[in-house]
């Protein structure tokens, strides 16, 4: 049975995270010495920071029921609410990880609609949502589909609106969908109302050598092209409960160690940009 709901430390409450994401290459094998997730999370207690989502960490899916009560117990010792994230919407993903979001207490799980060897139609979305979501909402945990360049936005609302359930919503993230040629604003605009969970990262193009063509890439949020006030504004995190999870899209640098110095120099910026609203 599903503990999600079972004294659960994650509360609905607007709260800042750090994703798997804000560590992304010392949780990677490009380091000499990868960091754990136990140690991820004791990097992110030691920021201040209460909150921890566990999104796409392959490792998490072959971990045994002790190994993520371990997990568990080292973020509860921390302080540290947990949050989850996959891709995929198959049944058999989603209950899966409707069992581990039981074990960690966490009362969402973002994911995405397309993986390989499977990408629903809009009629499919809303058949495996429509069977799956009473399970969820039974255990206390919401699913959050992310806007990404895969898929419409137009398509993920479409599912959304057709389902029906509060226990359905989004997770926003205007950089991915600049790559389909969506606004910003406009994916902003279009969301809003469904919004359940935010992915804050920023981003920027810049010219290749020799002027020919862009790199669009991340950027230390505030220096960036992301309209963090209008986001904000639209989707009032605060006022709605939304919680609000850093990530990086932090090329790799000349060297693991200013990768890392910058890994961790733009986590601490993100910090304190959001403190600071």
């Amino acid at each position: 049975m599903s503990r999600a709901g079972q004294g659960s430390r994650s509360e609905p409450g607007s709260r800042i995270g750090l994703s798997s994401y804000a560590f992304f290459w010392q949780l990677s094998d490009r380091v000499t010495e990868p960091l754990s997730i136990h140690q991820a999370l004791e990097r992110t207690a030691a920021l201040g920071v209460e909150l921890f989502q566990i999104c796409d960490y392959t490792p998490l899916e072959s971990m045994t029921d002790t190994e993520l009560e371990a997990v568990r117990a080292i973020a509860d010792r921390l302080g540290v609410a947990l949050e989850l994230g996959t891709k995929g919407i198959r049944p058999e993903h989603l209950r899966k990880f409707l069992h581990i979001a039981g074990i960690l207490g966490s009362p969402l799980l973002r994911t995405m609609f397309n993986v390989p060897g499977h990408t629903p139609t809009a009629d499919e979305a809303v058949a495996i949502f429509t069977e799956i979501l009473p399970e969820f909402e039974a255990a206390g945990v919401k699913i959050a589909v992310e806007t990404y360049e895969q898929v419409p936005t137009s398509r993920i609302l479409d599912v959304i609106r057709r389902v029906n359930n509060p226990y359905l919503g989004i997770c926003s993230d205007p950089a991915n969908t600049v790559a389909a040629l969506e606004p910003p604003r406009e994916v902003i605009d279009a969301v809003a109302p469904y919004v359940l969970n935010m992915h804050i990262k920023d981003f920027a193009f810049s010219r290749k050598e020799g002027w020919v063509g862009f790199t669009y890439s991340g950027a230390p949020l505030g220096e960036g092209l992301l309209d963090y006030d209008y986001m904000a504004g639209k989707f009032q995190p605060k006022e709605r409960n939304i919680n609000q999870i850093v990530e990086h899209w932090l090329p790799w640098q000349d060297s693991e160690a200013e990768t890392i110095r910058l890994e961790n120099q733009w986590t601490q910026q993100s910090i304190d940009f959001l403190r600071s609203k």
